[in-house]
């Protein structure tokens, strides 16, 4: 393995977080011996166009250091390939990494972590999701918060979590549950009245919200995780057991794993990993073993 390896970096990550993150990382993988550079772009096709040059042109790792959004643009470089990627979590989410129980608040030990994986060829193959001809890692939402996606874009004020907040209450006041078609593997499909249905590669969004807490990397399958028409009392009581994933317990949430999932609902976004898809409907694929992961 070439000792040469890209720093795929996004400044503003973190509000301001990932320019420092990757300083950090840069100086613990020097210090072990590697030759760094630095992979950034005008705009996120650019930044992608360069990452997959660097990947062709045969860098030891690409090192993703940013929040969930970064890393689903690393993907869309490395899936399919033999280039190992690497994980520096500088966001507000940090969903992918979490579930690779790597650090999430900690750049240099994070650094330090990609060095001795590099050092040691100690590699995980995981699985990834294929929507829209998009590689994605963790869950594709959609459903209420995907809506308060939607909203949240829309604002442009207030910044940050309060915004998030906001975009949750207004979307509380206004959101009915909407009629999905939910279609697993080659089955017939199921139709059903809907607050959420959230595609779980991974078993967390949101930044430690386990909406598909049972969801495992390697495994092949898709935890598919349908909330049913909740009224308002009904979601506030149960949306805030997402963290634990204790939810999964509550006799309006079920769970079905798949390999293929089609999912579509009049009026509804999906997003993965955070990013927009597009507006349902919308086929997610799992690919196993498409990516190659640092890891402790």
């Amino acid at each position: 393995m070439t000792s040469e390896i890209s720093l795929f970096v996004n400044p503003a990550a973190g509000r301001g977080r990932g320019a420092h993150a990757a300083q950090s990382a840069a100086s613990a993988l020097r210090t072990a011996g590697f030759t760094v550079s630095t992979v950034l772009g005008l705009d996120a096709e650019d930044a992608l166009r360069r990452a997959r040059g660097a990947v062709r042109g045969g860098t030891g790792a690409l090192v993703a250091v940013g929040g969930d959004g970064m890393v689903n643009l690393a993907l869309q470089a490395v899936a399919g390939t033999s280039t190992p990627l690497g994980l520096i979590p500088a966001g507000t989410g940090n969903d992918f990494a979490r579930a690779l129980a790597l650090p999430v608040r900690d750049p240099a030990a994070a650094g330090r972590l990609v060095a001795a994986a590099l050092r040691g060829a100690r590699l995980r193959e995981v699985d990834l999701g294929r929507a829209a001809g998009r590689f994605f890692g963790t869950v594709l939402a959609s459903g209420f918060d995907s809506r308060v996606n939607d909203r949240g874009n829309r604002m442009r004020w207030p910044t940050g979590r309060l915004k998030y907040d906001l975009a949750v209450i207004a979307e509380l006041a206004a959101f009915r549950p909407v009629p999905y078609r939910i279609t697993l593997d080659d089955g017939s499909p199921l139709h059903t009245e809907a607050t959420l249905v959230a595609v779980g590669n991974g078993p967390s969004y949101g930044g430690g919200m386990r909406i598909c807490a049972g969801a495992d990397l390697g495994d092949g399958l898709f935890d598919v995780t349908v909330v049913g028409d909740c009224s308002r009392a009904t979601l506030l009581k149960v949306f805030p057991r997402v963290y634990a994933g204790t939810h999964l317990d509550h006799p309006k949430v079920t769970v079905h794993r798949a390999a293929k999932v089609e999912l579509a609902a009049p009026g509804t976004t999906g997003y993965a990993d955070g990013e927009p898809l597009g507006p349902l409907p919308l086929i997610a694929q799992c690919v196993p073993r498409a990516v190659r992961v640092l890891v402790r």
